[in-house]
């Protein structure tokens, strides 16, 4: 089945704030929110992303409303190491969206290894 995602890029509204999900070489998990990286394991991992989504600064409009959706402007942005199957970054893809988790995209990162 095709997965169909919307590019971070195009959204109508820049993000408030990106949760980076890095796939390392192993096919270790880490989220970085707030410029702080934390190893998570897959199963965590909804729970991790949930958290710092709700961990979001509040503005002052949002909060005096209070009926701002924690989580509805932060995008979720997956960067996985080169060499890691692209099933088990469909995997992580996955959980995500079953756990109704919006924005999720892919960053392609070109590396240009040296020589």
């Amino acid at each position: 089945s095709m997965i169909d995602l919307p590019s971070v890029g195009r959204a109508a509204k820049a993000p408030d704030r990106v949760i980076q999900i890095t796939i390392g070489k192993d096919e270790a998990l880490s989220i970085k929110s707030l410029e702080q990286t934390t190893p998570v394991v897959l199963k965590d991992l909804v729970r991790a992303v949930k958290s710092a989504q709700t961990g979001a600064p509040k503005t002052a409009a949002s909060s005096a409303s209070g009926t701002a959706d924690p989580s509805g402007n932060t995008a979720v942005v997956i960067s996985a190491d080169k060499s890691v199957r692209y099933e088990s970054v469909v995997k992580v893809m996955d959980v995500l969206q079953r756990a109704g988790i919006q924005r999720v995209g892919l960053s392609v990162q070109m590396v240009n290894s040296p020589g």
